[in-house]
């Protein structure tokens, strides 16, 4: 025993046996003697409180000696009972063991050793309940408690249950001293009960309010039990009240409120509930538990997001506790509005000459919502349902004095100037791009991810009606330099446009929406731990995190009802996107090379000189390594096609749809392959070399979903094959005649085909891709007639030859 106390104080080593106090001890007061088998010995006393967590060790310890080890044990139990509140059957049978194989040595007292095991638990956690409880002949005691505030203590006997005043009275001594024995032992524990003692028949007591509470609270500490009414005894709960008062700083001031059976205690009754230092009030004729869980005190303001988000969830985190939350005022109208939108009637604007789907009506009257409301929003309807015509239509319809700014990969400048000029053309549409870049204050301006991380400072200098983030899953990080440039630009809205808001996690998700509506999904780290990782194995968390992005977040599908009959079978966009600085050096130099010999040729040798000029500049709209002959060259960052191809894949891939990518050159094909292997995307090549079975393996393949990109060599796949499983198709090049590329998209456009199909095509901006688009477009019932290829190019003269080449900003 002294080796297994050894870590308790040093001088135990010094003294023969230990002795446990309940109380702590006086310094230099540790040690004693005590007089042995008739010599003296040393003795140390140990307070117990300090003993226990050194013998509760010393049941797994090897240094120890059987002594403490057994002892340990013994903590073990006692522990139990304190936990439990009491000592079950099973404690009982466990000390009655313990006791059986007791040391030699363990105690040095003249008791047995189940008595010293019971003596030393109870040391620990008090008399067991059923040692006050438990009176001669298995009669227990009990108190009860009534709603006025009188105590009576009740004797349980055969099932029978009668107040301990009529046992007095019947004159039995030993039944009324056991009583009184019981009696004296509770009032060791609840020192108020002395009253009874001193009446002549210990019958009932009347309480003080202090009293009561005190009572109620200890109730499970008293080794009796304790009964009172269900309907005596009510529980105060708090919750916070927000949108009361708006600061003007742009916070939202909280306050508690006390609630009894769901009802808000008036003012009066919280400053009653102020004034007093008991543990229980008499409040609505029912008695009310206090504690420092409901004791009002200060909160926090919230920012009108976090106030917002709490209102829609009805709880929020104070304290890091999860409490009650109600809406009132302002904000509780604003819940309402978000939520249960009234029947705002939004029509499509003045100056608008595109006609809205319905279901692009919807999303309209939803962002002038959210954005009048002063509330972001993200609009996430997969590709192809219309989000720029829809962000058009919102710029139209808010009518602001400050411009709107779009915010999109280099690859799209093109198509939302197209969109805006074809779907508004009244609104003024200014490219902040390229080297000598002009900031305009009006209409709609649009700029790259990569000028804003450079202009952020110039950008954020002027004031925006409307920022728009088009694939806004590029600031998905907001640890990156683009997600941290964009949010330093002020907006009296903010718009996330993406068709895959969740590409990885649902951090993506945060970042979309903290961009949108800051705060609405607290910080990223809480998110994590509230939301993120507990969503996908509690549904209720799951439900309740849905309902709070339900508002701010719009996601369409193809697939949903009410938008499948709206879209056409096939809908079909043209891509324009911009050269890269290398494609447009070789560009202007093929062009000038080519127009010298072209000038001085004549008839087949003209001819010639003509269609290699527009091959070459295909291959250079293509990929410079096309025209170079550059095989193993570096790909990325050279093309503007191809990085437009990477945003379309990847969103494709995003949403469980495959494309067909149709070029007309076999070497651009192989580049391709590369390219997307080196991603890390799945694809497959079929051209007029692949041999048959090897064909059919890949439609095979293809068609079970082994992979979702099919590299496609217009002449050897544009026809006889059924590949239905694409609803996208993507023409890296062009043909310049719409017949073949019409066959080449029937592969995924034809029975059987069940799906949408969405036709891409890309084309170079400023080049002769550009113009011939242009004219395939406006003058398509000439296409059978007139340009079924390149042959209508080699008859234009020079000066129209140069115009149709020539490479324009």
């Amino acid at each position: 025993m002294i080796q297994g106390l050894h870590r308790c104080a040093a001088t135990v080593e010094s003294a023969e046996v230990v002795a446990f106090h309940g109380d702590a001890l006086p310094d230099g007061d540790e040690l004693g003697e005590l007089v042995l088998a008739g010599r003296r010995v040393a003795v140390v006393r140990v307070p117990i409180a300090e003993a226990v967590p050194v013998l509760a060790r010393a049941r797994r310890d090897p240094r120890c000696d059987r002594t403490a080890a057994f002892w340990g044990a013994v903590v073990v139990v006692a522990l139990r009972q304190v936990a439990r509140g009491s000592l079950s059957q099973e404690d009982r049978d466990r000390l009655a063991e313990l006791a059986g194989r007791m040391p030699d040595g363990a105690h040095v007292t003249d008791a047995e050793p189940l008595a010293v095991v019971r003596m030393f638990v109870e040391a620990i956690a008090g008399p067991p309940p059923e040692d006050v409880l438990r009176l001669p002949g298995g009669v227990r005691l009990s108190l009860r408690l009534d709603p006025d505030g009188t105590c009576v203590p009740q004797v349980h006997s055969g099932g029978v249950v009668v107040d301990a005043g009529e046992v007095a009275e019947r004159g039995d001594e030993a039944a009324k001293s056991a009583l009184s024995d019981a009696l004296h032992r509770v009032v060791r524990r609840w020192p108020p009960l002395g009253r009874l003692l001193a009446q002549d028949v210990p019958d009932r007591l009347a309480l003080t309010e202090a009293e009561v509470g005190d009572l109620l609270v200890s109730a499970t500490r008293l080794g009796v039990d304790v009964h009172w009414p269900r309907h005596m005894v009510a529980t105060l709960t708090r919750r916070v009240v927000v949108g009361r008062i708006e600061s003007a700083h742009g916070v939202v001031t909280a306050d508690w409120e006390l609630v009894l059976d769901g009802t808000a205690l008036s003012r009066s009754e919280v400053e009653r509930l102020a004034a007093t230092h008991a543990q229980a009030v008499r409040l609505r004729d029912r008695w009310v538990l206090l504690d420092s869980a409901v004791t009002p005190r200060a909160i926090r303001p919230f920012t009108v997001a976090e106030a917002l988000a709490a209102s829609i969830t009805g709880t929020a985190e104070v304290d890091g506790r999860a409490v009650p939350v109600v809406a009132t005022g302002w904000l509780e109208a604003l819940r309402a509005k978000i939520e249960e939108p009234d029947d705002d009637v939004v029509e499509p604007p003045d100056g608008l000459t595109g006609v809205l789907r319905d279901y692009q009506l919807l999303g309209l009257r939803w962002l002038a919502r959210m954005t009048r409301l002063g509330l972001g929003a993200c609009l996430a309807d997969d590709m192809g349902l219309g989000k720029t015509i829809t962000v058009i239509a919102l710029h139209l319809h808010r009518s602001t004095v400050e411009p709107t700014l779009v915010v999109c990969p280099a690859s799209l400048l093109g198509n939302w100037a197209r969109e805006v000029a074809r779907f508004a053309p009244s609104v003024p549409v200014t490219r902040y791009h390229g080297a000598n870049r002009v900031l305009a204050d009006q209409g709609i301006v649009l700029t790259t991810y990569a000028v804003l991380r450079r202009d952020a400072a110039r950008l954020a200098g002027q004031p925006w009606g409307l920022v728009v983030a088009d694939e806004a899953q590029h600031a998905k990080n907001p640890d990156s330099a683009t997600a941290k440039a964009l949010r330093t630009i002020p907006g009296a809205a903010r718009v996330a446009l993406t068709g895959t808001p969740v590409e990885n996690s649902l951090t993506d998700l945060w970042a979309l929406l903290d961009w949108t509506t800051p705060g609405l999904l607290g910080t990223r780290a809480s998110f994590r731990t509230k939301w993120a990782d507990p969503v996908g194995v509690d549904p209720r968390v799951a439900e309740t995190f849905a309902r709070l992005i339900r508002p701010f977040l719009l996601r369409r599908r193809k697939s949903d009802p009410g938008i499948v009959p709206e879209l056409p079978p096939k809908t079909e966009t043209d891509h324009p996107v911009p050269l890269t600085r290398e494609q447009a050096g070789l560009y202007t130099a093929a062009v000038r090379e080519a127009m010298v010999e072209i000038r001085g040729a004549e008839g087949m040798a003209r001819r010639g000189h003509v269609l290699r000029l527009l091959t070459s500049l295909k291959q250079i709209c293509n990929h410079p390594a096309q025209y170079l002959r550059d095989r193993e060259g570096r790909l990325t960052g050279r093309s503007g096609k191809l990085a437009l191809l990477d945003e379309l894949v990847d969103t494709i891939l995003a949403e469980d749809s495959a494309v067909l990518v149709f070029t007309q050159y076999v070497t651009m094909a192989r580049l391709l392959e590369r390219h997307l292997l080196e991603r890390q995307v799945s694809c497959g090549l079929l051209h007029g070399g692949t041999p048959v079975p090897q064909r059919e393996r890949l439609v095979e393949e293809f068609t079970a979903g082994k992979f979702g990109v099919f590299l496609l060599s217009l002449k050897a796949a544009g026809t006889g094959l059924n590949l239905t499983r694409a609803d996208h198709v993507l023409h890296y090049d062009r043909w310049w005649n719409p017949a073949v590329e019409d066959q080449a998209t029937d592969r995924a456009y034809r029975i059987g085909q069940s799906r949408p199909v969405q036709v891409h095509r890309l084309i170079a901006e400023g080049t002769v891709e550009d113009r011939i688009a242009d004219l395939l477009r406006t003058k398509r019932h000439l296409a059978d007639s007139i340009l079924t290829g390149t042959n209508h190019f080699t008859e234009l003269d020079d000066d129209e030859l140069a115009a149709l080449v020539e490479l324009t900003r």
